[in-house]
């Protein structure tokens, strides 16, 4: 195995380089707390979630996992829908390795597709380790998503045609729900997206091993968000598929899957793989292997040609699941 990294796009390349020192390819647990309190998440604050008007927008508190704090959602409805009836739900979990962000992190995305499909979008806020390690994250959303399903005719949804979808730690989240979903039968969401999804605490494949020190999120944070959810288990035989799904011995009865992932990113070759586990199950599942994109090259470079392509990929399979 050589341990030379394919290259990264051009133009990616060029935004790359603008903002490393913001955006380090490194995180270590001494750094979590700093990273919290930076800018980034502070100008969430300034995003406009109506996008112009066309939403509007509750933060909505409900109760969470028994005998735990009640969580945080913020629900994005179309404010002039297209269509009368309920309207489809795309269920968002956010990134941010497990140990940063909140439900507004990436959600700008979803408010994209929900705008050009008519959707409404539910976007749950989780415990973070290391405060709250495994399996306080996904048991926030497992509530979430239950509550937005036993409550959806108050917002004016279809419980039958709902989507989970989130990036990296949030990918990641969204496929351990899926598999939550289908163990404890239901209620069963239409179809799980899973964008440059983070899946498996061994962080131990040829791309984690390419990337280290590159891009953003090698392996060093990548070890730092498995540690923060998993302590001592991380790496280790005991791992719950709830926590990191790439554990799943059993990829059978899930709903269909969207996967996408940049070919110069640390989690490459682990999308690859669950892409590959999920076919062999017998399921049904897209995937897109981006070249030369970073990890999150879309939502740090919207513009980028290679970002434009990703983003059309996103919506035309939403597209296309929403139609059937």
């Amino acid at each position: 195995m050589t341990l030379t990294p394919p290259p990264f796009d051009p133009e990616l390349a060029a935004v790359l380089e603008m903002i490393k020192d913001a955006v380090p390819p490194q995180l270590t647990m001494d750094e979590i707390e700093a990273t919290r309190n930076g800018p980034g998440l502070a100008m969430l604050a300034d995003l406009d979630l109506t996008l112009g008007g066309v939403f509007e927008v509750e933060d909505r508190v409900v109760p969470g996992p028994e005998n735990a704090p009640d969580i945080s959602l913020l629900i994005c409805r179309p404010v002039a829908p297209a269509t009368d009836g309920p309207l489809p739900v795309i269920y968002h979990v956010h990134g941010g390795g497990m140990v940063i962000g909140n439900n507004r992190v990436g959600v700008d995305a979803a408010l994209r597709w929900a705008g050009e499909l008519g959707a409404i979008v539910v976007s749950v806020e989780y415990r973070l380790a290391p405060e709250h390690p495994h399996p306080a994250p996904i048991d926030d959303v497992y509530a979430g998503l239950l509550w937005t399903a036993d409550h959806a005719e108050e917002i004016g949804a279809d419980p039958e045609r709902i989507v989970i979808a989130g990036a990296s730690a949030g990918g990641g989240l969204t496929a351990a729900l899926a598999l939550l979903l289908r163990d404890r039968k239901g209620p069963r969401p239409i179809g799980q997206l899973l964008m440059c999804p983070m899946l498996d605490d061994r962080n131990d494949t040829a791309s984690t091993h390419q990337m280290a020190g590159l891009g953003v999120w090698d392996r060093t944070a990548n070890d730092t968000g498995w540690t923060a959810l998993l302590g001592e288990r991380r790496g280790g035989p005991d791992v719950s598929p709830y926590a990191a799904p790439a554990r799943a011995t059993d990829l059978s009865g899930l709903p269909p899957a969207f996967l996408d992932v940049g070919s110069a990113e640390t989690f490459r070759d682990e999308v690859v793989a669950y892409a590959t586990s999920l076919w062999q199950a017998g399921g049904v599942a897209e995937l897109h292997v981006w070249p030369g994109g970073f990890h999150g090259f879309d939502g740090f470079a919207p513009q980028a040609v290679l970002s434009q392509a990703c983003q059309a990929a996103q919506v035309n399979w939403l597209r296309r699941l929403l139609a059937e």
